[in-house]
């Protein structure tokens, strides 16, 4: 499920959710060649990580299933027989290649000026034929889409589309326009692509005497470069995304995003508040950018709203085995959620907590917290007894402990920590400071790097 798609589903619940409407699920698996069995298992999941609850679909029969179009074969075959008695299309038995020669322009096929006893003598023959929209020659199909206003298309502009394949199953075109009838669907969300073709969709509609559905079309999603998102270009799934350590929740706030505003500056929506905010009318018109960018900004602020406990959850899975059986990750877990962008991230971030990095001694030198090669050796190496004797080994401990070493050496107490926190990271930037460094760490293991950064300055 790419991220056009869930967003068009996201849509379509929140607008279904806000008006106490329903929301159907429906499968349409009728191109058999781009079918993909396994896209089923991913649809499903997709929604349910999202929290896209749907109302009816294969799995929750509402009365107007089946819910699968690939099911509904028949159903499909006696509407393209009553659409040909209507006058509303025709059999065409031309192949791809020649179906736009002959006594017509390019818009319209050939076989629709064929007599009914050229017809009978074709189904006699056994020629294959597929089932095209007979569209009007003249006239304008006029309709109205709640994002883009009045839409108005010459029908001469309009294509003798195809509505039955030969192998009997139904185009998109032809299948949804029955479905949404039979299933009493009343708004339909879906992709600007789409909207060229709906007053062919109109023209069934009216000639089958159905009512027809509200249109929401939806701008198209672009990339920096001002091309339209696609998965054939290898842009990134739904499920590529949490792969790469996006929070669900962070994602759909963000999607929403694109192409919607609530009306105000604010940026930041649970599902529950989206579903409350939500309305097609604040829909733009406009493309919208995806922004890998300000989708980490999102996510780090879905991160923040994290209970300690929820966010040690979902980044568990996340930490190098290592870690978890050599350190305390529950306490790593609240010292890094202020700081973590992405889950993926993690463990980079804990790496210099395994293994102390090689690092560079000009890393003691720190004018804010007059810091020097100096001042770090003294500092190092009146502190390395200090801790090995410490009997309490907690940050609380460890604070007081520190500080009463800088009150009574005469330094400041960030002189000391600077020093600290450099020979037992090995790092000029950490996600915790000294002390809470130390505490993860260990006694052993924090004398033992304050012995290393010594000799390093010695």
């Amino acid at each position: 499920m790419h991220i056009g798609n869930l967003r068009t589903a996201l849509y379509a619940f929140l607008f279904a959710k806000k008006t106490g409407g329903k929301l159907i699920l429906r499968i349409e698996d009728t191109d058999r060649k781009r079918n993909v069995p396994a896209a089923l298992r991913v649809i499903y999941h997709s929604l349910e990580l999202a929290g896209i609850t749907y109302d009816e679909g294969p799995d929750r029969d509402g009365g107007y299933g089946p819910y699968v179009q690939s099911q509904r074969k028949d159903i499909y075959g006696r509407f393209a027989a009553e659409a040909i008695e209507r006058g509303l299309a025709f059999r065409c038995f031309c192949t791809q290649e020649n179906r736009a020669t002959g006594r017509s322009v390019e818009r319209r096929d050939p076989c629709r000026y064929l007599s009914s006893e050229e017809v009978r003598q074709r189904l006699d023959q056994g020629i294959p034929y597929v089932v095209r929209q007979c569209i009007p020659d003249e006239g304008v199909s006029r309709f109205y889409d709640h994002v883009f206003g009045e839409i108005a298309i010459p029908n001469a502009d309009l294509d003798d589309q195809v509505l039955l394949k030969s192998d009997g199953y139904p185009t998109y075109n032809f299948a949804n326009v029955i479905d949404d009838h039979l299933m009493e669907i009343t708004h339909v969300i879906r992709g600007l692509e789409y909207l060229s073709s709906t007053p062919k969709y109109n023209l069934l509609y009216n000639g089958f005497g159905w009512p027809i559905p509200e249109y929401i079309h939806l701008p198209h999603i672009i990339k920096d470069n001002g091309r339209k998102l696609s998965k054939r270009e290898g842009d990134a799934s739904f499920e590529d995304l949490l792969a790469k350590g996006y929070l669900s929740a962070a994602v759909v706030n963000y999607i929403a995003l694109l192409g919607w505003n609530p009306g105000n500056d604010r940026e930041f929506f649970t599902l529950t508040e989206l579903i409350e905010t939500f309305s097609i009318d604040r829909i733009s018109k406009s493309r919208a950018c995806f922004s890998l960018a300000k989708l980490d900004w999102l996510n780090g602020q879905h991160i923040r709203s994290l209970t300690p406990e929820e966010f040690h959850h979902i980044t568990l899975p996340f930490y190098p085995p290592e870690a978890v059986e050599r350190l305390d990750v529950e306490k790593i877990s609240r010292l890094i959620q202020p700081r973590v962008v992405r889950l993926t991230d993690l463990p980079q971030m804990v790496e210099f907590l395994l293994h102390l990095p090689d690092y560079n001694p000009a890393l003691f030198i720190h004018e804010k917290s007059k810091s020097t090669l100096e001042s770090s050796r003294a500092v190092l190496s009146g502190t390395v007894a200090l801790l090995d004797e410490l009997a309490e080994w907690t940050n609380t401990a460890l604070v007081e402990c520190l500080k009463v070493f800088a009150v009574e050496k005469g330094y400041k107490t960030g002189t000391v920590m600077w020093a600290v926190r450099v020979a037992i990271s090995g790092l000029e930037m950490t996600p915790g400071g000294a002390t809470e460094l130390a505490e993860i760490l260990g006694k052993e293991e924090t004398v033992r790097r304050l012995r290393v950064g010594l000799e390093k300055l010695t």
